[in-house]
């Protein structure tokens, strides 16, 4: 074993996961889902089967990443984010369900407490504030917040918010496109 389980951590015989990666008590990993190298899968966690979870992922305490979510590369996820994998649940719906996926892009952010509505995508570096309903798809750099999330400026990859010329503090400068936006080479 290449990765480190607390032992009170359950983890499926099935289960791909990657060099360093660290997973803590009470989580609850299913055969099929997948996990890339140097993740942090914090306490109380839940992942299913038919989930991927990139590298250098960081999931933060009582999350369940379930079957549809595709979580690239580099991505903070909040703690007590929901994601829905189902637009219309029943109790009782006989087997009958259509799953949705949803993805998140290499390096996003998603606040502690946002809800993630399925079928969406979440662009590279966006930014989701905590406490948030994104029911629509992020482009990259976007920064989101709201009930219901809504476009409310723009982050550097660096994850400060960019001021009206598309420029950061940290130096970077970025452009407008018909995609968002793009830093200037």
């Amino acid at each position: 074993m290449n990765y480190f389980q607390h032992e009170k951590a359950l983890v499926g015989k099935d289960v791909q996961i990657g060099e360093g990666t660290n997973i803590w008590a009470f989580t609850n990993i299913q055969d099929g889902a997948k996990i890339g190298a140097h993740c942090n899968i914090c306490d109380g966690c839940f992942i299913e089967r038919g989930s991927s979870i990139g590298n250098h992922v960081t999931v933060k305490n009582n999350v369940a990443v379930f079957d549809g979510i595709i979580v690239e590369d580099d991505v903070f996820v909040g703690a007590n984010i929901t994601f829905i994998n189902d637009r219309l649940p029943r109790s009782q719906n006989g087997g009958q369900w259509t799953l949705e996926k949803t993805y998140i892009r290499k390096g996003a952010t998603l606040g502690a407490g946002s809800v993630i509505m399925c079928g969406i995508e979440i662009g590279e570096n966006a930014f989701i504030g905590a406490g948030s309903l994104v029911t629509k798809n992020v482009l990259p750099h976007e920064l989101w917040f709201g009930q219901p999330a809504q476009r409310h400026g723009y982050v550097c990859v660096c994850g400060q918010r960019l001021n009206h010329d598309l420029a950061c503090a940290c130096g970077k400068t970025y452009h407008l496109t018909e995609k968002g936006i793009s830093s200037h080479a």
